[in-house]
């Protein structure tokens, strides 16, 4: 990957080792136009294929990636696929590999993306962790495939919408508690009478959940931040942004 990147790509403020690349994708750059303006990396959402196409060339060109990037047909489930084997792209929604190249990659637009590493670089992984995903335990299935330690993982929360935009039902709050009584104080009411769902402090408490304490991002709100993010909530018919990681 390039030393200089340009000013709409994002690089996780975390300590990976130096054999680990990861970025996160805005919507600034490339060449969709409206609704899809302009760094469109989903081709399922009516973009113009031509315009996905070299955005996503785009991509690769800018970080120097000879391979394709693992690209998921991301379902909101937990199915975690190894990205090397990925030649059309499988429902997913999480990958993960060993291999020296490889980029794992999630698409989003209000959805946590969730970037690991060992702290070796040995092994990485990308998770897709809407709150359906979140709740079913894809981060968990995750983990699981990357076969380590889980006090030797790094955890990096990409850009999601925020805990003062994620407005939710009773149903959605109910499915956390199941899981957790904890998750209760990632829920404050809303004026609505509805609730606003924080996914950073959820994921957080599944990561510590699992033993990974070294925990980064989160910082960002896709939904209030236009500027910068696509947001389904805020525009429904809208692109993807993309986050990736990979050893070198």
């Amino acid at each position: 990957m390039p030393e200089i990147l340009p000013e709409h790509l994002i690089l996780p403020d975390w300590p990976a080792p130096p054999g680990v690349r990861a970025v996160s994708s805005t919507r600034q750059g490339g060449a969709s136009r409206p609704p899809y303006d302009h760094f469109n990396l989903a081709g399922h959402v009516g973009d113009d294929p031509a315009c996905v196409a070299a955005n996503r060339q785009e991509l690769r060109a800018t970080l120097g990636l000879t391979l394709e990037p693992a690209w998921l047909e991301q379902v909101h489930g937990v199915n975690v696929i190894a990205a090397e084997t990925v030649t059309t792209p499988p429902a997913a929604d999480a990958a993960w590999t060993r291999e020296p190249g490889q980029a794992c990659v999630v698409m989003t637009a209000d959805c946590l993306p969730v970037l690991l590493c060992d702290r070796a670089g040995t092994v990485v992984a990308a998770a897709h962790a809407g709150w359906r995903g979140l709740a079913g335990g894809v981060i968990g299935a995750t983990v699981a495939q990357m076969n380590t330690a889980a006090a030797d993982l790094l955890a990096w929360l990409g850009p999601a919408i925020g805990p003062r935009a994620f407005e939710v039902g009773d149903e959605v709050r109910a499915a956390f508690l199941a899981l957790d009584a904890g998750n209760a104080a990632s829920f404050q009411p809303s004026p609505a009478g509805r609730w606003l769902a924080d996914l950073y402090e959820l994921a957080r408490r599944q990561l510590r959940a699992l033993g990974i304490d070294a925990i980064y991002g989160g910082e960002h709100c896709t939904f209030s931040e236009p500027e910068l993010f696509f947001s389904y909530r805020r525009e429904n018919r809208t692109g993807r942004m993309a986050s990736l990681i990979w050893r070198v």
